[in-house]
């Protein structure tokens, strides 16, 4: 079902309803407040009326039931961008229960990104282009108010057709509030200033389409050995990849992205945009210096899997993309362009 002839879907338009999903996790059941607070965002800074399904606010929804959510947005004709509500861990599952010509027959914008990376791998797979960022809880439902990074590239995405200069935050977290505490609504994040962007053999500029995603979803889509295509079908494109708030070791990144050597994946990407790596949780509180270790220790291991199967890809670190605040929209399956020459990122939405 492959194709490399990508399709942008429309754009939608003020006052157009958008599709709810919960692809992944329902944990809109378990977090209501803070679900509903991005629904609201959702209206009022975007002006788009947000449809639910039977399965977004339910947990643990078998995966038929959910694909059957997925069908029924990508089916109505009233229905113009679908959205995720959150990640997960088990977005896998779903895809065998997916009907490809019905999705190709309606393509529509959808948004995601962490587990979301299945059904973006799925889409590109397709020759959709898709939109890596974004969801109800996690940036709409940001405590506060939205960062406003994410909601210049969201409208972007969301309205235009065009091309889109990413830039470096002057102010980013990756220490978010807790979903538990009353008051996490009203609470804005502790922010850290920004240091820009990291370049590794820039002096060129490249075109190329994206592909990629969150890394530990990716590597699960190549052990399932179903919805990866043959090396050669890569050839040429961007690579894009961000880790999540599991916060894997140095060690496992590099044997992923070994494995994707191995596999002749990475001589494909002569770029590659990395996110600023997420180096906190609720359940690993890093201190300021072990943070700096794990993003060292990181970009290291990127360059060592380069250097062994890659040594003349252009790479970007610390872009302001995945799990971390604020979150630039990447489509998935459009065109980028990286200058290394003047050191700048362009997106086509």
């Amino acid at each position: 079902m492959f194709t490399r002839n990508f399709q942008y879907p429309a754009p939608v338009q003020a006052g157009d309803k958008v599709a709810i999903l919960s692809p992944s996790s329902g944990l809109p059941e378990i977090f209501p407040d803070v679900y509903e607070l991005g629904l609201q965002r959702l209206r009022d800074l975007f002006g788009l009326q947000p449809v639910e399904y039977p399965t977004t606010r339910k947990m643990h929804s078998r995966p038929e039931d959910r694909a059957r959510d997925i069908h029924a947005a990508f089916r109505d004709p009233e229905i113009k961008a679908l959205i995720a509500s959150i990640g997960g861990d088990d977005q896998l599952k779903v895809l065998k229960y997916l009907d490809p010509e019905l999705i190709r027959a309606n393509p529509k914008p959808f948004f995601g990104y962490s587990d979301n990376t299945n059904l973006h791998n799925y889409l590109w797979n397709l020759g959709i282009v898709s939109y890596h960022g974004g969801s109800i809880l996690v940036h709409f439902g940001r405590g506060g108010s939205m960062h406003p990074d994410t909601v210049t590239s969201l409208k972007q995405a969301l309205f235009t057709r065009g091309e889109y200069e990413l830039k470096p935050a002057l102010h980013w977290t990756d220490e978010p509030g807790d979903w538990r505490d009353p008051e996490f609504v009203r609470k804005e994040p502790h922010m850290f200033p920004g240091e820009g962007w990291t370049w590794h053999n820039a002096g060129e500029v490249i075109e190329g389409t994206t592909w990629g995603g969150n890394l530990e979803i990716l590597d699960w889509n190549m052990r399932a050995n179903r919805y990866i295509q043959p090396v050669e079908s890569y050839a040429g494109s961007i690579f894009y990849i961000e880790t999540s708030e599991e916060m894997p070791s140095a060690l496992e990144v590099y044997r992923i992205l070994m494995c994707m050597g191995e596999r002749g994946l990475l001589k494909q990407f002569p770029a590659v945009i990395v996110g600023r790596p997420k180096a906190w949780d609720h359940n690993q509180p890093f201190t300021a210096e072990q943070k700096a270790r794990y993003y060292q220790e990181q970009r290291d291991a990127i360059l060592q899997a380069f250097h062994e199967y890659n040594p003349a890809a252009t790479i970007v670190f610390n872009v302001d993309f995945g799990h971390t605040d604020p979150q630039l929209i990447l489509p998935n399956g459009g065109k980028a362009r990286i200058d290394g020459v003047q050191k700048r990122i362009f997106v086509t939405y």
